[in-house]
Parts: C-alpha cells; sequence; structure tokens
C-alpha cells in the first residue's frame, strides 16, 4: 500500500520545490500525506470537467500542473465555483499536489520535454537555477550525536545526488579542543586540552540550502561551538532553471519550423512573430505564459523564442529585438507534460492505477 506521503515524497525529489518562483504556490496543497493511493490522476488544471473525472473514477491524489488555491485563503465554502469543487473533492477523499514551475524547470521537466519534441540539442536553461551550484559540508561529531545530526541534515535538503537521496560519506578520527573558563563543554572539562573520538561527516548540497542547513545541524548537535566546514564546488553543466535553448540540426526557415511546432504539440492555432523566411537555428523555449523569456532569449543570441502565449506588448518588443515568436497556446506547450508525468509516475509506482485526464480539453476554439 502507498500513501500520498510516498509519491509526495518522489515528486519532491524530481521537481525540488526550491526550482518554484517566488511567487508560485507548489508542493500538496490539499490532503492527507498519510491517506493510503490506489489510483492517481494528472492534470493540467483541476476543472469542474477534471474534478468529476477524478471523482467518478475515485482517484484518491491529484496532480496538478496549475495550484489550486493561489492566493491566502480565508474561507472555503460552496458559495463560489472553486470552493463547491474543492469541497466535493475533500469529500470524496482526494489530496492535490502541484509542481508547477518546479516542473516547468526541472530536469527531465515540461521545457526539456518541449526542446526534445523540436529536436533541440546542446540544450541549456534559459535561466540557470542558483540551486544548480552545489557546496560539501563537512561536520565534526561524536558517536552520539552521528544520526541525530545526519537525519537533520538530510531533512533540511542535504544529500541530494540524482536519484539518490541521504548520500553521505563518514570516516572516524580524534578531534581536539581546549575549553576557555567561560566555555561549557559537552564532553570533558573547561581549561584543559580534550582527545574526543569524532566521525567526520561530509555532505553534498546545494549552494543556497547551505544556511538552512547549517541551522539544523547546530540545533541537533550537542556540543556548544560544533566545528563544521563549507567547500563551495565547481559549477557543472546546469539542467535546472527557468525555460531551455539549444540548437536545431539544421537551420530552418520560421515557417516551416512554425508548422513542426504546431504537429509536434498537436496544437490548434500557431501565431507567429517574424518574417517566414528568416533562418533559424538557435531555439529558445518556454512553456506556457513565456513572454518574459525574450530578454533572457536575447542574451542567449537565439533566433527564435517558442511558447504558449505572449501580450501584444511582447510580441512588439520580439519584432524591436529581433527574435521570432512561435505562439503554440499555453494548453499546447504543456497539456503533453502532464501525460509523460504520468508515465513516470507509473513507472515508479507499478502498483498504482495512474493516468493522465481523458476529460481535459483546450478551452479555446478555433473560428473558420
Amino acid at each position: 500500500m502507498i500513501a500520498v506521503a510516498a509519491i509526495v515524497a518522489w515528486l519532491d525529489r524530481f521537481a525540488p520545490r526550491d526550482l518554484a518562483e517566488d511567487w508560485d504556490n507548489v508542493g500538496l496543497l490539499v490532503g492527507d500525506r498519510a491517506a493510503v493511493v490506489s489510483r492517481i490522476m494528472t492534470c493540467l488544471s483541476v476543472t469542474p470537467a477534471t474534478a468529476r473525472e477524478a471523482i467518478e473514477r475515485r482517484a484518491e491524489l491529484i496532480v496538478t500542473h496549475h495550484p489550486v488555491l493561489f492566493g491566502p485563503v480565508q474561507r472555503l465554502t460552496a458559495d463560489e465555483p472553486q470552493g463547491r469543487m474543492l469541497l466535493e473533492l475533500i469529500r470524496a477523499g482526494a489530496a492535490i499536489y502541484s509542481p508547477h514551475t518546479a516542473f516547468d524547470g526541472t530536469a527531465g521537466g515540461i521545457n526539456e520535454m518541449l526542446a526534445e519534441r523540436l529536436g533541440l540539442t546542446e540544450c541549456e536553461p534559459l535561466r540557470p537555477a542558483a540551486s544548480a551550484t552545489r557546496a560539501k559540508l563537512v561536520v565534526f561529531v561524536p558517536e552520539g550525536d552521528l544520526e541525530r545530526v545526519s537525519r537533520a541534515m538530510f531533512d533540511a535538503g542535504a544529500g541530494v545526488i540524482g536519484e539518490y537521496r541521504e548520500c553521505s560519506f563518514r570516516v572516524a578520527g580524534r578531534g581536539t579542543f581546549f575549553g576557555s573558563d567561560a566555555s561549557n563543554p559537552t564532553i570533558g572539562q573547561a581549561g584543559r586540552r580534550e582527545v574526543v573520538d569524532e566521525w567526520r561527516l561530509e555532505v553534498i548540497c546545494p549552494q543556497a540550502a547551505v544556511p538552512k542547513i547549517v541551522a539544523a545541524l547546530r540545533s541537533a548537535h550537542s556540543y556548544e561551538e560544533p566545528a563544521y566546514d563549507v567547500y563551495p564546488l565547481a559549477s557543472e553543466p546546469a539542467r535546472i532553471g527557468a525555460g531551455r535553448h539549444g540548437v536545431l540540426p539544421a537551420s530552418e526557415s520560421l515557417e516551416p519550423l512554425a508548422a513542426r511546432v504546431q504537429t509536434a504539440l498537436g496544437s490548434s492555432l500557431v501565431q507567429v512573430v517574424g518574417q517566414r523566411d528568416r533562418a533559424i537555428r538557435r531555439v529558445a523555449v518556454a512553456c506556457g505564459s513565456g513572454g518574459e523569456f525574450l530578454g533572457d532569449a536575447a542574451a542567449r543570441e537565439c533566433d527564435a523564442l517558442v511558447t504558449g502565449e505572449a501580450t501584444f506588448h511582447r510580441q512588439l518588443e520580439a519584432e524591436s529585438l529581433g527574435i521570432a515568436l512561435v505562439l503554440a497556446g499555453h494548453f499546447a506547450t504543456e497539456r503533453f507534460g502532464v501525460v509523460q508525468l504520468a508515465e513516470l509516475l507509473q513507472r515508479q509506482f507499478a502498483g498504482v492505477e495512474i493516468w493522465a485526464s481523458r476529460t481535459e480539453r483546450e478551452p479555446a476554439w478555433v473560428a473558420r
């Protein structure tokens, strides 16, 4: 039997929440972590149609790309459509999890999937995540503190290497210290040199998480003044961050590129800004509403930005920057991602029935 907590833990490792934008609302938004899960539905958005499908098919967990409950909630009643929908899901025992912009930017996430669908190579994030910079944290602990301190550091985000967590290196040794008369040593006495059997505990962690992990180790450590070191590590080629940019196998004119985008994403309508015969080689991609990435695309010397939607003024900005825009629709640039996420989850949790919503549709239609 699989609990909601196990699914949440895997999703948090696959799309770490610290990748999400500051304004976003990601993670477990509704539900009981201890509840048992036998059926999971993924979807782009929780709507009356997808909520009804989840209830009818008795899904205990909905993984929705777009979050519910974006702003502060002061009341949840059946007086409003969203409140009524959420109350029905809660009564049906359905939990709700959203990875949103963490899923957009993670390795293997939607933007990486989008780049692969367009055949881009040599891909890198448009905005590499700060958490891509890593550090090694070393702390010295007595035998009795080893498991308590390591657990606190793991829980604070240390020790994750790819698909592995709770990674550490430990070696036994001997440490010395001489406490002043004002000290209060846990082991030995003030005013004399002590020799203590200790462990050297090493973990890898995101540079941005160092303050949180240091606070956790200090809280768990029994020493008055724990000894620890932080070593910045050389950056690896980034695979996490917002958007992606890469190169096409060969130069391609804008019009056939736009047609290929439409086919690859099953979009009902693709709008294009730029000259039809313009040669395109380096392409930026940003799923959903990605007009804000125009400046990043320009900085990376991209010929085109493929995204879901951009405002009129962003389209004018693209013209002034000399960057082509291919607007394939918000739904088309993200929906395939939740289908592939259902497949990823199914490989991880073989005993659970998992499907992408079968009722979800593009809300807009095209007049002929």
